[in-house]
């Protein structure tokens, strides 16, 4: 057995190894960079099943547990973070043209090796139970992201999403940091347990409350919630469409984690359950009414994130934790899916759902992992986008939030409609070329494993289930 913060060390001491291998084997192929993270991720999603259960409290144990929903979302950081990888090989030929030039591979190796420290930040963010290990793991994981979302620096696109989310995301940090010094102020901790012991035994509520105010703009940032999401359509669009990818799964994944643990002192108080249901309601409404009438798929996508995170937050106003963590498994088999098919055919002419004219003509194989991620994605039954809408509004309606619920149900008829444009495009639309698009093998694989997944998941969700007991 290990102890459980040996896997972050892991993590971090893989992603210095590969930055070495970058600086110094200046002949290897860069590719071979994005290969040993993965071989080194896959070590340490093994490691995770051999954790050692940690003290109850005392130490460094105030800081970090390793309870079963912490090592079931290190877990899906590795495998999001190998999904990563896998599509970051294929948009190598984009990268190198917009870092030093299509005639070398410098820097390519460094676009390997920064998803391995977001990976060991998501891990740590999983594991938090304090107010100052989780802005040290956010701040890991946003810094990484800095780097990523602008790494093409010839592409005035990525350059300018990289802008907007270094600007917005300090903002954030800056409403996250005064909101943790107002309820440290207020109870004297920073440990979210003690800071519920100070809740229940009546400290002052009103500046508790505006303390958690401000760490809910922060955590709204992360997660995309309105009104906190106006960086999302530029970024998503602008940046790399694998670190897209990552973005939209990995961090809204880790910023819902985070959310659950840090409500759970304030959750008991009245007000705190309006202003969720409040931004679910809004999030949920904005997300799908912009993404009708997109015609680029990055940005088709990225409102479609707005809109999950509405789902996601029906999940939290009824604290549901499992629904949440099965939603997110669902989004991301989905995402990754799609975003995955969006790299292969946006390198033979855009994003644009145009291009996606006439794909099954040009390769069937590619369509209809399409058709299988947009069906999940608008939660058609048999897949794991119908499971996870259907978990977050039962649990929704237990805790009798039945407006709430049947607002979810009635934008999900929205979903329908922008997720099946990308349908209709490619199989009823006369196809923009005649060539045949290749897939590597390596693609087809992980394309293939995924709607496996999404299909199995759609029809018997109780692996998963059973993972969160």
């Amino acid at each position: 057995m290990i102890s459980a913060p040996v896997l972050e060390f892991a993590t971090v001491g893989l992603g210095l190894l590969l930055l070495l291998i970058e600086a110094f084997a200046t002949t290897l192929p860069r590719r071979t960079i994005a290969f040993a993270g993965i071989l080194g991720l896959l070590a340490v999603f093994v490691a995770t099943f051999f954790v050692a259960t940690p003290p109850p409290n005392g130490g460094f144990w105030n800081f970090y547990t390793a309870d079963p929903l912490a090592l079931f979302f290190k877990r899906f950081a590795i495998i999001t973070t190998i999904l990563v990888l896998l599509m970051m090989i294929d948009y190598a030929p984009v990268v190198r043209a917009f870092v030093h030039g299509a005639t070398t591979e410098a820097g390519v190796g460094e676009f390997y090796a920064l998803p391995i420290f977001t990976c060991a930040g998501l891990m740590w963010m999983a594991s938090a139970i304090d107010f100052i290990m989780i802005f040290v793991s956010l701040e890991l994981v946003t810094v990484s992201f800095y780097v990523l979302v602008g790494f093409m620096r010839r592409n005035a696109a990525s350059l300018e999403a990289g802008v907007k989310y270094l600007i917005l995301s300090a903002v954030s940090t800056g409403f996250l940091v005064y909101g943790i010094t107002w309820i440290f102020g207020v109870t004297g901790e920073t440990n979210l347990a003690r800071v519920a012991s100070a809740v229940i035994a009546g400290v002052d509520r009103g500046p508790a409350l505006f303390g958690m105010a401000l760490v809910l703009v922060a955590l709204g940032f992360k997660i995309a919630a309105v009104p906190f999401q106006i960086w999302v359509p530029d970024v998503y669009q602008g940046a790399p469409t694998p670190v897209t990818a990552f973005l939209s799964v990995g961090s809204k994944a880790a910023g819902f984690v985070v959310l659950l643990r840090v409500l759970a002192p304030f959750f008991m108080l009245p007000e705190v359950q309006r202003l969720l249901v409040g931004i679910a309601v809004l999030t949920l409404i904005y997300g799908n009414l912009a993404a009708l009438p997109q015609n680029n798929l990055k940005r088709l996508l990225a409102y479609s994130s707005i809109a999950h995170a509405g789902y996601l937050l029906i999940g939290v106003v009824a604290f549901a934790g499992n629904a949440i963590a099965f939603y997110l498994v669902a989004y991301l088999l989905m995402t990754i899916l799609s975003f995955a098919v969006l790299v292969v055919v946006s390198q033979t002419g855009g994003d644009s759902i145009e291009n996606f004219d006439g794909l099954s003509r040009r390769s069937p194989f590619l369509a209809f992992a399409m058709l299988i991620a947009m069906a999940s994605l608008a939660g058609v039954p048999f897949t794991a986008g119908f499971f996870g809408k259907f978990f977050v509004f039962d649990a929704a309606i237990r805790q009798h939030h039945i407006a709430l619920a049947a607002i979810g149900v009635i934008t999900v008829a929205c979903g329908f409609y922008y997720y099946f444009k990308v349908v209709r495009a490619m199989y009823w639309e006369a196809p923009v070329a005649n060539t045949a698009i290749p897939v590597s093998a390596l693609t087809r694989v992980a394309m293939v494993a995924l709607m496996i997944a999404i299909v199995v998941l759609g029809v018997y969700p109780t692996p998963v289930l059973n993972a969160l007991r």
